[in-house]
């Protein structure tokens, strides 16, 4: 016989022996592939001192009886039921929730962030809003605290 003819002839069999050890459709469906995978990689060494049905359901119940030594051997352990989802929030979402916290700011304060956002030199954000250099150094400063306490304040920080 061909491997063809035989897996057409055997699998809804081994299907059903394996169904009958582990009772899960799947599990199963991946027994009876493993069974047929053994038996096309030995049967050219097939010996034929037994049916040949006899031999694949030997490898079948031999498969079976190895995954649920396996299972037994698996320690299942159950998660608490009353976890708590952590979502991690996305880098768009703590972006959207910093031009929050900024739109609260005066509109000195908010010019003067969205300049140092953008990378300008104090130096040069000084001459823009019209500062001296340490002035705008303190109000950095405190602009930065500001947002901090802002973002506890949303519970992000």
């Amino acid at each position: 016989m061909v491997f063809e003819e035989i897996y057409a002839q055997y699998a809804p069999k081994i299907f059903r022996l394996c169904m009958g050890y582990v009772n899960d459709h799947e599990h199963a469906q991946d027994l009876t592939q493993e069974t047929f995978i053994a038996v096309w990689q030995h049967l050219s060494s097939f010996r034929q001192e037994a049916a040949i049905g006899t031999w694949i359901f030997r490898i079948a119940s031999n498969n079976c009886l190895r995954s649920m030594e396996r299972k037994k051997r698996v320690t299942h352990v159950e998660l608490p039921v009353h976890l708590e989802e952590i979502m991690e929030e996305t880098k768009e979402e703590k972006l959207q929730l910093l031009y929050r916290c900024i739109a609260e700011l005066e509109e000195t304060e908010r010019i003067i962030i969205s300049l140092v956002l953008e990378d300008l030199p104090q130096a040069e954000i000084a001459a823009i809003v019209g500062l001296s250099d340490g002035n705008t150094r303190v109000k950095i400063h405190r602009i930065k605290e500001k947002l901090s306490q802002k973002m506890k304040q949303h519970g992000k920080f």
